[in-house]
């Protein structure tokens, strides 16, 4: 199937957006099939400040109206317990929501993001899709992450080489509590990495230590700004650790 097919066979389309990648791309072929089409924007503990910005401003240059719902994730004690399948209760509370609004507003069909590449069977919040009948026309049209995004370069979508990014809950490690103040020193200490020119990464909890995972290529870019980056660190965390494995796009 086509995306244009896909958007010709429904109608009043709600779409799970977050302002990254896939989702961009979806509400772009959207907005050129001329389909009755929202988007939805979940703010939360979990996602930070550029997420939504990026969110505003991609639907600003496609013209959409961006419902932005508010949720407050850190009441839902099956969440913030932080199990195993906790993406699975978090999914659950946070689609539950859009399809609320969504219905609120006549829109019957929700559609997200999830593209060819992803692998539906390790990942728990697939599951919460499928039982909140959450469409996902990129995997349905056989788009992968690669072709997502030549085709959103193509486009001219400043989101096209944006790197693959994870709520920040998924730097907690699973079975440790998620507090705001995890959340927000975790959010702090990327924006200042990033702020150095760092990208694709991750700053993970480690006890009260910090673990870096950077791409290879930032090796040297670390090196540089090591004292830099312990200074500012340590107001929040012990010990600020490397990660000598090298970081792969396709882990939270």
């Amino acid at each position: 199937m086509e995306l244009s097919t896909f958007f010709q066979e429904h109608e009043h389309i709600a779409l799970a957006f977050s302002g990254g990648v896939d989702s961009a791309y979806l509400l772009y072929v959207a907005t050129q099939c001329h389909a009755d089409v929202c988007a939805y924007y979940v703010k939360s503990a979990f996602q930070p400040q550029f997420e939504l910005d990026d969110a505003q401003q991609l639907a600003r240059q496609l013209g959409v109206d961006l419902q932005i719902i508010s949720v407050d994730i850190l009441s839902a004690s099956t969440v913030i317990s932080n199990p195993p399948d906790r993406c699975y209760h978090c999914k659950k509370v946070i689609f539950s929501q859009i399809a609320e609004h969504a219905m609120a507003d006549g829109r019957t069909v929700l559609i997200d993001g999830t593209n060819a590449s992803d692998d539906v069977t390790d990942r728990p919040g697939m599951k919460a899709l499928t039982e909140l009948s959450v469409l996902s026309p990129l995997r349905t049209c056989g788009l992968t992450k690669d072709k997502i995004r030549q085709l959103s370069k193509e486009a001219g979508l400043f989101t096209w080489n944006k790197p693959a990014y994870a709520c920040l809950a998924t730097r907690i490690p699973s079975g440790s509590p998620i507090t705001s103040d995890k959340l927000s020193k975790t959010e702090h200490a990327e924006n200042y990495l990033s702020s150095l020119g760092f990208s694709d990464f991750r700053v993970r909890l480690y006890g009260n230590a910090a673990r870096l995972q950077i791409t290879e290529a930032q090796t040297a870019l670390l090196m540089k700004h090591r004292t830099a980056i312990i200074d500012e660190l340590k107001h929040d965390y012990d010990a600020i650790l490397l990660d000598l494995e090298v970081r792969n796009e396709s882990i939270s």
